[in-house]
C-alpha cells in the first residue's frame, strides 16, 4: 500500500469516526453519567480505531459503538467502587441538550438527570443494555453481540431495567407543566414561604445535593415534604441574596443555573410528576458544574 493509499484510508477512517461520534458520546455518557469520562472513552475509541485493521470492517458505526459501549461497561465497574466513596449524594454530571436534544440518539431516552440517577443503582451490563435498546433502538441481537451474551439474557437485562425505572419513578408531567412548577418552586425557596413549598412537593419528596464534600453542600439526603420544606426555608436567607438565577436546559429539561458575582454555585433540576416535585437535584460539586456552564457560553 503506497503512502497515498494510507492517508486515504486515514482520512476515511476520520470521516466514519467524526460521523458516528455524536452516538458514541450518548452511548458513553448514558451508560457513566458523566461527561468528562464520556468524552474519555471516545478518545480511547478513537486511539484503538485508528490502530485496527479496517479492511475487514464493514459497518464502521456498529464497531465503533462496540468498542464504546465495552469500554464504558469496564469504566462503570470501576467507577461503582469509586463511587463508594464519594462524599454525600452523588448526581450525574449535566449536559447542555439545546444544541442535540437527543444527544446522539434516536429518542431522549435515558437521558433525564433522574433517569441517569436511577440507572447509577442498575449493575453497568444492564444499563448499557437499556441504553442501547432505549436511547439507540439497536435490535436485541446487535446488543447481544456487542454484551457478548445472549438474545434472551439480553431481553431480559433490558426487562429488569425497565421494570426498575418503572417501580422506582412516577410518570413526568409534560415539559411545560415542569416548567410552570420548577417556577413556582424556586419564588418559593427564595422567599422562605413554608406553605408555598408544602404546596409543591410531594408527600415523598427527596432533596439531593452533590457537593462532592464542599462546604454548604448536605452531604445526606433530606427526605419527606416536611423536613424538606423546612430545610429550604432555613437556608433560604443564607443562600439567595446574594445569588443571581439563569433558566437553562440540562439533560433535556428546564433547569436553573444559580450563580454569585458571574461564578457558578449550584444546578437545580426537578423530577416533577402530577403528584408535584418527587426528587430535587442541586449538583453543585465544581468539577461538575463549571464544564458545565462553560458550554452554555461556547
Amino acid at each position: 500500500m503506497s503512502a497515498g493509499d494510507d492517508a486515504d484510508a486515514l482520512d476515511q477512517a476520520t470521516r466514519d469516526f467524526v460521523a458516528a461520534r455524536p452516538q458514541l458520546f450518548g452511548i458513553a455518557y448514558r451508560v457513566l453519567g458523566s461527561a468528562t469520562e464520556a468524552e474519555d472513552i471516545v478518545q480511547e475509541t478513537w486511539l484503538r480505531w485508528q490502530r485496527t485493521d479496517r479492511t475487514g470492517i464493514h459497518e464502521p458505526a456498529a464497531f465503533l459503538a462496540t468498542i464504546t459501549a465495552r469500554l464504558a461497561i469496564n469504566l462503570a465497574q470501576s467507577a461503582r467502587v469509586r463511587r463508594e466513596t464519594y462524599i454525600g449524594p452523588w448526581l450525574p454530571e449535566p449536559v447542555d441538550t439545546s444544541v442535540d436534544p437527543q444527544l446522539g440518539a434516536e429518542r431522549a431516552e435515558a437521558l433525564d438527570m433522574a433517569v441517569l440517577f436511577l440507572l447509577e443503582k442498575l449493575n453497568p451490563v444492564e444499563r448499557a443494555a437499556y441504553v442501547l435498546r432505549e436511547a439507540f433502538a439497536y435490535p436485541y441481537g446487535q446488543i447481544a453481540d456487542i454484551l457478548e451474551t445472549s438474545e434472551t439474557n439480553t431481553r431480559q437485562l433490558v426487562s429488569r431495567a425497565r421494570k426498575h425505572l418503572a417501580a422506582e419513578r412516577r410518570e413526568p408531567v409534560t415539559p411545560a407543566a415542569h416548567r410552570r412548577l420548577l417556577e413556582v418552586f424556586l419564588v418559593a425557596a427564595k422567599t422562605g414561604s413554608l406553605s408555598a413549598l408544602e404546596d409543591v412537593l410531594s408527600a415523598d419528596v427527596v432533596s439531593y445535593s452533590d457537593g462532592g464534600g464542599i462546604r454548604g453542600a448536605s452531604r445526606i439526603p433530606v427526605v419527606g415534604r416536611p423536613h424538606v420544606s423546612k430545610y429550604l426555608v432555613a437556608f433560604a436567607p443564607r443562600f439567595w441574596p446574594p445569588t443571581e438565577v439563569r433558566w437553562v436546559e440540562a439533560n433535556g429539561g428546564p433547569a436553573v443555573l444559580v450563580s454569585v458575582d458571574g461564578n457558578p454555585v449550584a444546578l437545580l433540576s426537578a423530577d416533577v410528576s402530577e403528584r408535584g416535585i418527587e426528587r430535587l437535584m442541586w449538583v453543585m460539586n465544581p468539577a461538575k458544574l463549571e464544564p458545565y456552564a462553560a458550554s452554555l457560553s461556547t
